[in-house]
């Protein structure tokens, strides 16, 4: 890899497999992991079962969080260290938009605008797609006790804000992989495959297109 392409975002809605692709380009790239810390908001177990009312306090703790993450980035050397994470700080908005209230979101907006002044920009971003009967599954198969609340309304509902967000996302390359056909966690040839893919991509935004199995690239 070239030093152009050293920090790699990886995104995607719940259950999309960002952290799993993540934790492969780490051990592959032997890069440093940068995970979301879901398990460590409080609040989230209740969002799920009520969206409304704990909407606000989840966001905020969501917020911070990742901009303490993103603050430590910048005392990296990331023309000497590869690095890998599995979220992009601006998808904070797409939560944001989706969840709060007006007057909430107002708030919001005013903090997040200063915050993303100092977030490092990635060098390539990969954005899982999945539809929402293969996100409910995968959710369900990895059973996290503060996810059994999850409803499949919401789960469409994010779904096509991340489409909306990606769509118009112009702030660093961007690679679109629609995951529905690809097993690049127990496959290893769909792995390497999207990982040169990731290696080799610089501008713009492409639309990754799979291998077809018994041929070579």
């Amino acid at each position: 890899m070239t030093a152009d392409n050293r920090y790699i975002v990886v995104e995607g809605v719940i259950g999309a497999g960002k952290t799993s692709l993540a934790r492969l380009l780490s051990e592959q790239l032997k890069a440093q992991l940068v995970l979301e810390e879901v398990e460590e908001n409080p609040f989230l177990k209740d969002f799920y079962r009520d969206r409304e009312h704990y909407a606000f306090q989840t966001q905020m703790h969501f917020l911070f969080g990742r901009y303490q993450q993103q603050r430590s980035l910048r005392q990296l050397d990331l023309f000497s260290e590869r690095t890998v994470a599995d979220y992009l700080f601006q998808k904070d908005r797409i939560f944001a938009g989706l969840t709060l209230s007006e007057r909430e979101l107002a708030l919001y907006e005013k903090l997040v605008g200063w915050l993303e002044l100092e977030v490092v920009k990635p060098d390539v971003v990969v954005y899982l797609q999945a539809s929402n009967d293969t996100l409910m599954e995968r959710i369900a198969r990895r059973g996290r006790p503060f996810e059994k609340d999850m409803d499949r309304g919401y789960i469409s509902a994010l779904n096509e804000a991340y489409n909306h967000f990606f769509f118009h996302y112009v702030e660093a390359p961007l690679l679109v992989v629609n995951t529905n056909s690809i097993d690049f966690v127990n496959d290893p040839e769909d792995f390497q495959d999207l990982l040169k893919r990731i290696r080799v991509h610089r501008g713009g935004t492409v639309y990754y297109a799979p291998i077809e199995k018994g041929q070579t690239t």
